[in-house]
């Protein structure tokens, strides 16, 4: 008689002893291929909910199934356990950060387990633990002897209700702040930033070697935004310097071909000649724009549409006119807040034949409009206005007749050998802003001294922590500067009075090396064992969100090379993740599953429902994983139905009932076929990470099973023992608690069904004994052929061209082309 599964009892026994007996623990030793498997590590905002299910079930499977394949496999954890809000709950109950962060931590980790996810506990990295903040700080004063790390003062973006500064990408579209919803405005701040800048080519360009999805390479590539151009300067009419000589605005275009149709300037509202610029008539319109940017977002100033204010408002005229030194002409110079000075030089021609925005501007001001590059037949101007494509230079003096890409080369040459301007590069990238003014976060090692400016905090010395007892005051400033105890100090070269650096460290920062600490998180000396780093790194499997896809990515890799450049990686390649696989998001109600909108679903129920097995389940099943679904009032039937099969597979194989023993039948042959064509499938789904398919594939298998256990003969004892087996090993990533239960049951004294190596099969046994050949004339399918899987190309098309369909089609006459992809597809040409 079958024993009932017991659910909850099977899953918790595997998981304390793959805990007790460290199962999927590995030593750096370890004489099996190393394969470092690395979902990102979290930040510890509490229990699990079902992003995190999907995000860890996938990373679990791949831990698994690699291990099963001879690898040792590393899977570490820890968190990202830094950041705003648990400094906010702090604010709000008065719960000190660690205290929050550590409960949650544990709510997290208890989830993680009981989700049956397997990883080297040993590894476990906290960025708020003080050996982590040390080598932190150890990074920061290498980067800043090495000229990486600065100070400089600069506009940033302002969040009054975190009361910090936020990134560009933590700015909505329209404005707010993407954690707390206020509108974000501009600060000028005295920050310190790593020259990120340094590496923009080399992380451009080492994309196209990187087995990333493209969409993520396009983000990547968008961001860092090279720009190949010119820059060259345009005298100001009757102005001169302070030395006497005439003043000049210097702009940077990436088409200076276009410079003959240049018909005005325009100017960022920051750009330092304003106040010079500006004629008494014009002052008060330039300063009232001047006052709209400082308040609106780089996104909202760089934004075109209906939604956003009319080029009227957008740009006002200075009063001052500049000349083209293409043409001589004396042109108008505007104010506009849609050039930003971060970009370039802050300055920039006005071309409206080549360019929709500045069509736009010159409509609403009244510019004229010179055409340079001829547009193709048929284009017309009212239909969209200017032409960016390529095509004969006209009105263009010297450059007249050329194509696009000539004249572009000959403008810079001109300018160059007239001593003009010169050729140059610029890049959206800038230089990633570290200081935040918060207390939870890692201290930047600095003191101030009035006789010697900025000094490192000596190695020594390190880490710098911060006190407990601090008050927290939502007035944007750290709680840091006033906590007299840290702030005053003595300085390190002459011992005089001075005060410490009360900001922190951008998470970012933490969370761009953790990989690297996981290689090795048992020195004491070293912030990670080079040899250790080189013997795991690359990743070979990096798993995490695609909202991850700029920031994190782009920091990690430039980090990468930084700490190499600085000899704290010596050996290590420069690309730290080899594959990066992008998961899809869960939506409810049409947005993102998450805390901050309080739209959670938490795995805990299901857990006690129906289990981890099944949960897990449905997560691979649910749909491909690269793909976001919806949480619908269907989706617990799904889930339901996902426990079901959990059972189904327990009653199979647990209670497999008579069996013979002989010759084997036809029926036996086809199970045993079947059994290696799922053991040759599921190997290539779960290497493609197709996992959804392979769950339905084993469902199918199941399904066959039950039928072959009640067949009229009964079931071939070697047969079903072989098919049994096999479907345990390729179910056991992706449901472990059930598979290793069964294992045991059906196989006492041996290994675990994890401890075996990934089924093989025979592709002979494994060969589809027919195939549909699919038949098309003009691409349209006419008839479907089962046809021998190793048909070649002359006998698909004998087949097709046989068919009654196509010889209908035919006629008699000849086709014109056959196009033959065997064994699945002939398209007849007629």
């Amino acid at each position: 008689m079958a024993q009932p599964y017991d659910v909850t009892a099977v899953e918790e026994k595997w998981q304390r002893r793959w805990r007790d007996e460290g199962t999927y623990e590995v030593e750096n030793d370890d004489p099996r291929p190393p394969y470092y498997a690395l979902c990102m590590y979290p930040y510890p905002s509490g229990a699990a909910h079902q992003g995190h299910v999907r995000n860890y079930t996938f990373g679990d499977l791949v831990v698994r199934h690699r291990t099963m394949n001879g690898y040792a496999v590393l899977s570490p954890f820890g968190f990202d356990s830094f950041g705003l809000p648990a400094e906010n709950a702090a604010i709000r109950t008065g719960t000190h950060p660690r205290v929050f962060t550590e409960a949650r931590m544990a709510e997290l980790k208890a989830s993680l387990i009981r989700l049956g996810a397997v990883y080297d506990w040993r590894r476990e990295v906290v960025s708020h633990d003080p050996e982590y903040i040390r080598w932190n700080q150890v990074m920061f004063l290498r980067f800043l002897e090495a000229g990486l790390a600065y100070r400089a003062t600069s506009a940033v973006n302002w969040c009054p209700g975190c009361q910090t500064v936020l990134a560009n990408e933590q700015v909505l579209a329209d404005g707010t702040c993407e954690r707390s919803g206020d509108v974000v405005i501009k600060r000028d701040l005295e920050q310190w930033f790593l020259a990120i800048t340094t590496y923009a080519d080399e992380l451009l360009f080492a994309l196209d070697d990187l087995e990333w999805p493209e969409r993520v390479k396009v983000m990547q590539r968008n961001w860092i935004g090279r720009s190949e151009g010119a820059e060259f300067d345009l005298p100001v009419v009757g102005l001169a310097d302070q030395g006497g000589s005439p003043l000049a605005v210097r702009v940077f275009t990436t088409r200076p071909d276009t410079s003959f149709g240049m018909t005005f300037a325009v100017i960022a509202p920051e750009h330092p000649l304003v106040d010079v610029l500006t004629t008494p008539e014009q002052r008060e319109a330039v300063d009232e724009l001047r006052s709209r940017a400082a308040r609106a977002t780089e996104r909202e100033r760089m934004a075109e549409g209906e939604e956003t204010l009319g080029y009227d408002k957008r740009g006002v005229a200075t009063g001052a006119s500049v000349v083209n030194p293409f043409t001589g002409t004396t042109v108008p110079l505007y104010v506009a807040d849609y050039v930003l000075m971060g970009y370039g030089t802050g300055a920039i021609i006005g071309v409206p034949a080549e360019d929709d925005r500045d069509f736009a501007f010159a409509h609403v001001h009244g510019l004229p409009v010179i055409r340079t590059t001829r547009p193709p037949e048929g284009f017309e101007e009212s239909a969209g206005g200017a032409w960016r494509g390529d095509g004969e230079k006209i009105n263009s003096g010297f450059l007249d007749g050329l194509d696009v890409a000539a004249a572009k080369d000959r403008s810079i040459e001109w300018l160059e050998h007239e001593g003009l301007g010169r050729r140059t590069v610029n890049y959206r990238l800038r230089d990633w802003l570290i200081s935040r003014q918060r207390f939870w976060g890692c201290p930047i090692p600095i003191i101030y001294c009035p006789e010697h400016g900025a000094v490192p905090v000596p190695e020594d010395q390190l880490p710098v922590l911060a006190p407990d007892d601090v008050e927290f005051r939502p007035n944007g400033q750290s709680p840091l500067s006033f906590h007299e105890g840290f702030v005053n100090t003595t300085c390190p070269i002459c011992g005089g009075p001075a005060r410490r650096e009360s900001d922190t460290l951008d998470t970012f920062f933490d969370s761009s090396w953790y990989f690297l600490r996981f290689c090795d998180p048992f020195s004491t000396d070293v912030a990670f064992d080079p040899p250790a780093a080189v013997h795991w790194m690359p990743v070979d499997t990096y798993i995490g969100g695609i909202e991850h896809a700029i920031l994190h990515l782009l920091y990690a890799r430039f980090f990468t090379r930084a700490l190499i450049d600085v000899g704290l990686a010596p050996g290590l390649g420069r690309e730290p993740f080899k594959r990066y696989f992008a998961q899809g998001i869960i939506r409810m109600d049409g947005s993102k599953m998450s805390k901050s909108k309080g739209n959670l679903i938490t795995p805990a129920s299901y857990f006690e429902r129906v289990g981890a097995d099944a949960l897990r389940l449905f997560h691979l099943f649910v749909g491909p994983p690269n793909e976001s679904f919806d949480w619908t009032d269907q989706t617990d039937e799904i889930i339901d139905g996902c426990g079901r099969f959990v059972s189904r597979l327990w009653r199979l194989v647990d209670t497999p009932g008579p069996t013979r023993d002989g010759a084997e039948t036809a029926d036996d042959v086809a199970v045993r076929r079947a059994t290696h064509r799922l053991i040759q499938s599921l190997g290539a789904d779960l290497e493609r990470w197709s996992f959804n398919t392979a769950v339905a594939k084993c469902m199918e298998f199941v399904n066959l099973l039950m039928r072959y256990a009640s067949s009229e003969d009964g079931p071939h004892a070697a047969v079903n023992r072989d098919a049994h087996d096999a479907l345990l090993l390729v179910l056991a990533p992706m449901v472990p608690h059930v598979t290793a239960e069964l294992w045991e049951r059906a196989h006492p004294g041996e290994a675990s069904v994890h401890a075996q190596r990934w089924p093989g099969f025979d592709p002979e046994l494994a060969k589809a004994e027919k195939v549909t050949l699919v038949v098309q004339v003009n691409g349209k399918v006419k008839d479907r052929i089962e046809v021998d899987p190793d048909i070649d190309a002359e006998g698909a098309e004998r087949v097709a061209l046989g068919s009654d369909r196509v010889l209908e089609l035919l006629s008699g006459a000849a086709p014109n082309r056959v196009i033959v992809r065997p064994p699945n597809l002939v398209n007849v040409v007629l």
